[in-house]
């Protein structure tokens, strides 16, 4: 035993990581996260302007970054931006951040919106989370990072959001499920459940003076989370600090959970 090297243990340096939905909100913080630790950062977005403005602001900084328009409904699309990383040299990372909800009643919510929901938040985690291992699988290594929510792992209640926390939840399976799976191939799998954060995202919600002083006053910590706040445990899970967490799902959530 050497002693623990928290600039060694928590550096990226060498890396390659993907980040889905990484033009704007978490997932653009988690790529500034990932490449002020040393990583070569991917921004996948459907809006490629948006990944464009992160990369940008990222190779103004000094970092390695590119932006690639990808569609995470779209199963080609994946592939071919995952084969296009590989071809560079690797893919060691992989952050699983594009998600979609659409805030109805359940009794309103029609099976289009159903699906729109689920073909982003669960089958494009499961596609990129598939595209990437079967690159990271042959290098015995790799470290996949998937958003989870609160939502997930709890009723919630202040508000009908069903196909949301359906998603949410499968993917706290799907991360325990694929972290067994490709354990033996050195691949750790792990997830993230936030809870609500401030952005875009969510603005229609906080914007909303009662439901947002309902939000802290459900949070022991009596706030919502800022984007850094979660962006560190996604760095973390995705550092060589990590290297013996697989399978787990990290609730960055102000102590909502604990309650």
């Amino acid at each position: 035993m050497n002693g623990f090297d928290p600039a060694k243990a928590f550096s990226l340096t060498g890396k390659v990581a993907a980040v889905t939905g990484g033009g704007k909100g978490i997932g653009r913080g988690v790529g500034i996260g990932l490449a002020r630790s040393g990583a070569f950062v991917h921004i996948l977005d459907r809006d490629l302007a948006a990944a464009e403005d992160a990369v940008s602001m990222l190779t103004c900084e000094g970092h390695r970054a590119k932006a690639h328009r990808v569609d995470v409904g779209d199963e080609s699309e994946i592939n071919a931006a995952m084969s296009s990383i590989a071809a560079e040299g690797a893919i060691d990372v992989l952050v699983n951040n594009a998600g979609l909800a659409i805030r109805k009643p359940s009794v309103d919510l029609s099976v289009a919106d159903w699906d729109a929901v689920l073909k982003v938040n669960l089958t494009g985690v499961f596609l990129c989370a598939r595209a990437a291992a079967r690159h990271m699988i042959p290098n015995k290594s790799g470290a996949i990072v998937n958003l989870a929510s609160i939502m997930g792992l709890s009723g919630g209640g202040l508000y009908p959001n069903i196909s949301y926390q359906a998603t949410k939840g499968a993917v706290v399976n799907l991360t325990r499920a694929l972290a067994v799976e490709w354990a033996p191939f050195g691949v750790r799998v792990n997830a993230v459940a936030p809870t609500w954060v401030r952005t875009d995202f969510i603005k229609p919600l906080t914007d909303n003076p009662d439901l947002l002083a309902r939000m802290n006053a459900m949070t022991p910590l009596g706030r919502i989370a800022e984007i850094d706040e979660v962006v560190g445990g996604i760095v973390y899970l995705a550092s060589p600090a990590a290297a013996m967490v697989t399978g787990h799902t990290l609730a960055i959530d102000g102590g909502f959970l604990a309650q």
